[in-house]
Parts: structure tokens; sequence; C-alpha cells
């Protein structure tokens, strides 16, 4: 079953592993989205290495998993080095993402073991979280849903639709994650729609909020261990606030890091000094 638990020390060693194989995984497919991908590096690290998530790699449809729905699907690039790890894949299979004949693409879909859902079209993945977190409650069932939804995804009206359902129905057993990192597509979130304070709005909504430093694996470890043992009726958000582009000083803070690229010379520079 995966329900490893490191130490602090141990996670952030993880961590920064699974930065370099994802720049490494950008080296070999530039198609895919380096930016977005790194900013929740720390997220899937601690969900899957500090025993959050339940799930058995050699059967990935084990009815008691927790469900994990990926929305921003297209940043999720860096979750390919830990299903590997986990053995959900083979290792070898890394060096073959957005290749004919692999099932690793820039954008991920359910032929992976490991994803739920269709993580294309952005916006969606918290209306189907909370179709599955509603169909388990029914259930009785004690299995946890977990939705990582990127900022620029909140400027969708379904998304919104789905907060309020979500607490109307009471979906304790629901945790939405923001992968907080301000950028959207072609500029800062605050310069195309401004949604600050994104907390009081989850408020209104009936949702139990929590803020944390997306990159730190303390804070990280405490507060989803906390929504993981949380048995009460509200829904659960973490704001996760990170920083797109985290570990490349060249994408931190560029308005249009979501669209750029790095140079195979760039990134054997970066590991490099990561190293």
């Amino acid at each position: 079953m995966c329900n490893i638990t490191s130490s602090l020390v141990e996670l952030q060693a993880k961590a920064d592993w699974v930065r370099r194989e994802t720049l490494l995984i950008h080296k070999k497919a530039p198609e895919t989205r380096i930016a977005s991908s790194l900013s929740c590096v720390e997220i899937f690290t601690v969900l899957f290495y500090g025993g959050i998530i339940r799930c058995r790699p050699d059967d990935p449809s084990w009815e008691d998993r927790d469900r994990l729905i990926i929305s921003k699907g297209h940043g999720s690039v860096c979750f390919y080095p830990i299903l590997a790890d986990l053995g959900y894949f083979t290792r070898s299979e890394l060096d073959r993402v957005c290749m004919p004949g692999s099932f690793l693409g820039g954008i991920p879909d359910p032929i992976i073991p490991g994803f739920e859902t269709v993580n294309g079209s952005l916006g969606h993945g918290l209306g189907v979280g909370c179709g599955v977190a509603l169909g388990l409650k029914a259930k009785h069932k004690k299995n946890k849903v977990f939705v990582l939804m990127g900022d620029g995804e909140l400027y969708e009206g379904a998304v919104w639709e789905a907060i309020m359902f979500a607490g109307e129905h009471s979906l304790g057993n629901l945790t939405l994650i923001i992968d907080d990192n301000k950028i959207c597509l072609l500029d800062f979130c605050e310069k195309i729609i401004n949604l600050n304070p994104l907390d009081n709005k989850f408020s209104a909504f009936r949702w139990k909020v929590a803020s944390v430093d997306g990159h730190d694996i303390s804070r990280l470890c405490q507060v989803l261990e906390e929504r993981k043992n949380d048995s009460g009726d509200m829904p659960n958000v973490i704001i996760a606030n990170t920083i797109k582009g985290k570990g490349v000083p060249r994408l931190e803070g560029d308005p249009l890091n979501h669209i750029k690229t790095l140079s195979p010379e760039e990134i054997d520079q970066l590991i490099q000094k990561m190293s």
C-alpha cells in the first residue's frame, strides 16, 4: 500500500529529486509546460511520500484508494517521476515522454496508471471531484477526494458552481488544493481578474480555508495531515502560495513563463547547480 511516511529531510530530498527529473523530462520533451509543473512539486511529494494519499501502485483501481483529481493537467508532468518511482510503471517510460508509442503525454489522461480523469480542458476538475465525493459519501465510504487546481482556473464559472455545490452538500471528504502561483497563461493573475481576498470567498460558500507556503514541506505535511483526518462536514480548501517556475531563476516572476521553454544547455546548468 502507498502509505509511505518519510522524515522531513527525506521528503525534501525527494522534492529536489522530482524537480531535477521534471527538468530532464522537459529536456527530452520541450513541449511540456515546465513552469506550471515546477510550482506544485512539493505538493505532489507530500501527498504521495508523506503518507497522505492511500493507494496501491500494483492496483491503481483499488476500491479503497483515495482519489486525486488533477485539474491542472498540463502542470502535472512532475507527477510522472513519482508514479514511476512508486511502481505504477517502469522508470524507463520517463525517457519516452511525448514520443510515439508512449502513454506519457504533455497533457496526461487516464491511460496513465495513477491518473483518475481526463485533464485537458481547464476548470472541470473540481466539478468531477464533487461528483466523486458525493458518490462516496452516499455509499458511506471513508475514502478522501483531493483536487489539485491552478489559480487561473478560478476564472471559469463552472469552478464556482462546484464551490457552491460542495458547500451546499457538506462534502467534508473533499479537499481542494489551489496551486496559487499567481501567473496564468498571459500575465499575472491580479492583472487579469484579481480574486483576492480568495480565502473570504471560499468562507462565504461554507468551506474551511487554510493558507500555506506551497514549497514548505513541513507546513504542507501539517496542513494536509489535518485535512486528511478532518471528519467534519465542511469541504476543505488549501491555498498553496507557490512560485511558478520554482527553481529556474529565468522563469520565476516572468509573466509569460507559462509558454516558455528551456534549452538543453540551460537545463544541464540548472541540474549541475542542484547537485
